[in-house]
């Protein structure tokens, strides 16, 4: 069975939440600029107002400076459909599959 998932990254909830770690730690767009060393800005503000998202590599460093795991500087749109689909399906085995029922579990709660 394929459990169709049209889970996303919701762009302008994530630059915000960027945005807020950033304020909470006392960090400038120009810190950020130098710690990640971009030549310019205007990536950060971009990310800031969710036209953007960083690059895995850029997230991983974020996560770093703002000492939380990269999972928490993005925020997933809720897929219902998807948790609905996922109720009730018995995984075993596979670890794959018990990723999925995990992720199941999360996004039903």
């Amino acid at each position: 069975m394929i459990i169709e998932n049209n889970t996303t990254i919701d762009m302008e909830m994530t630059g915000m939440n960027l945005r807020r770690y950033a304020n909470r730690y006392g960090y400038s767009v120009k810190d950020i600029q130098h710690y990640l060393g971009l030549s310019c800005p205007q990536p950060v503000y971009r990310w800031f107002k969710g036209a953007i998202l960083p690059s895995v590599d850029n997230l991983l460093r974020l996560s770093e400076l703002f000492h939380v795991h990269m999972e928490e500087l993005l925020v997933i749109t809720n897929n219902v459909e998807f948790s609905k689909q996922c109720e009730g399906i018995t995984l075993v085995g596979c670890d794959q599959l018990k990723r999925m029922q995990a992720y199941c579990a999360l996004l039903a709660s």
